[in-house]
């Protein structure tokens, strides 16, 4: 259990290491006041079991790692609790030597990226909270302990420090992340899976075990950060948030603002059928469809006309949507994202589709369709080949006649999809 000095703690996670008596020392000063950091920390092959692991990826920082062990310490120091410190490292450089110098213990990931580094340091840590943050400044771990005492109540499994909640010293974050990207990807995070939060890619956090062992973090690159936050939510997780202060880093920078930012949509994006799939569809289909209809009776707004011309664009964005359509029933049954999506639609595909079903509306679509485009040429000769009748119409009916066709098909391989998917 860890120390609540302010009264924040209301539950009993755990029970407090026999060597050190963290619920004494929550509850009275003694002993804290002559505890220093190093005296708290221990090494992977001690006895005491710690309370609080913390981990820091690190690839060439030793301009900043010291101080960062350094605010641990202090951190600790006021937690009063046994802990120890995972440098998971693929530096070049002196990290590794100043770290473990510095009491901290070393691991060493056997792939490389953000992801792999603290997927591989998890594996050693012991703590009953897992806090992480980046080595290079830019988080005040002085700030763990209001993170970890969060951390520490029973209606919390995430804590996780808040910069846009919070302040940005001058020079710590390029305006383009301050009020656009990081701004902009929270706001897609938060649509797309219901997180809750404020600042989705702050990397100062503290996790409870459980909740750790809970979530399936598969990500080895920089979108570690938003898959852990999706899947938390997608599992229902609470993640709560605090203000913290973020700062200029130490050492040069290894991000690329585009390449990374893009790498977040993407994931976002591909772990959200839903909203990547059919919302685009639904949005495509009914637009196509109402200019189609207007087209098809020359209906007149304004100084506008719907004609030929905007039925063949109503086609096309018919076509479009009908297209993004089945990508997203093939999605459902091929995939294992995140978050499933959970339209009615979708969900009666997925768990009661058959080839018969979905082939025989094909082929009505198809008939109705062609029978229009039958009669058209049935017509178009009666008149001696002169101009085809009613073009709109043929235009509509050679569009269904196409979306027939392609239900057929698309039936097949739905087919072949749920078979596989079945079978597994």
């Amino acid at each position: 259990m860890v120390p609540d000095p302010e009264g924040e703690n209301d539950n009993t996670h755990g029970t407090p290491n026999e060597s050190v008596a963290v619920a004494d020392l929550s509850e009275t000063n003694e002993g804290t006041t002559d505890l220093h950091g190093d005296d708290l920390l221990v090494q992977k092959d001690s006895a005491q079991e710690p309370s609080l692991t913390v981990v820091m990826p690190t690839l060439d920082e030793e301009e900043g790692i010291a101080e960062c062990i350094d605010r641990i310490k202090t951190a600790v120091a006021e937690l009063g609790v046994v802990s120890e410190i995972i440098v998971s490292d693929s530096s070049t450089d002196r990290t590794p030597e100043i770290a473990r110098e510095l009491g901290a213990i070393v691991v060493e990931p056997d792939e490389s990226g953000y992801g792999n580094a603290y997927k591989y340091a998890f594996e050693h840590a012991r703590g009953e909270y897992i806090a992480i943050g980046d080595a290079d400044t830019t988080y005040d771990f002085e700030e763990l302990p209001k993170l970890v005492r969060l951390a520490n109540r029973d209606d919390t499994d995430i804590a996780m420090g808040s910069r846009l909640e919070g302040e940005i010293k001058s020079g710590a974050m390029p305006a383009l992340h301050q009020y656009v990207g990081n701004p902009l990807l929270t706001r897609f995070l938060n649509t797309f899976y219901d997180a809750g939060v404020s600042d989705a890619h702050s990397g100062l956090r503290v996790i409870d075990r459980d909740a750790l062992e809970e979530l399936e973090l598969e990500t080895t690159g920089m979108e570690f950060a938003s898959e852990m936050i999706m899947d938390a939510a997608a599992k229902d997780m609470n993640i709560e948030e605090r203000p913290i202060t973020y700062y200029e880093r130490e050492g040069d920078a290894t991000l690329d603002s585009f390449r990374d930012g893009w790498r977040h949509v993407k994931f976002m994006l591909v772990n959200a059928p839903g909203y990547l799939f059919s919302g685009p569809a639904v949005l495509f289909a009914l637009l196509g469809v109402t200019v189609m209809g207007l087209s098809l009776f020359e209906v007149q707004l304004g100084s506008a006309t719907f004609g030929l011309q905007t039925m063949i664009a109503g086609s096309l964005i018919t076509v479009v949507g009908y297209q993004i359509g089945c990508l997203a029933m093939f999605s459902s049954v091929a995939t294992d994202p995140i978050r499933e999506p959970a339209d009615p639609i979708t969900d009666l595909i997925r768990d009661r589709f058959q080839l018969e079903h979905g082939a025989s509306l094909g082929l009505v679509i198809f008939a109705g369709g062609a029978t229009v485009l039958c009669y058209a040429v049935v017509a178009w000769t009666i008149e001696g080949w002169a101009a085809v009748p009613s073009a709109s119409v043929n235009l509509l009916a050679s569009t269904v006649t196409l979306i027939g066709v392609q239900t057929v098909f698309s039936s097949f391989f739905l087919s072949m999809l749920v078979g596989a998917e079945r079978s597994v």
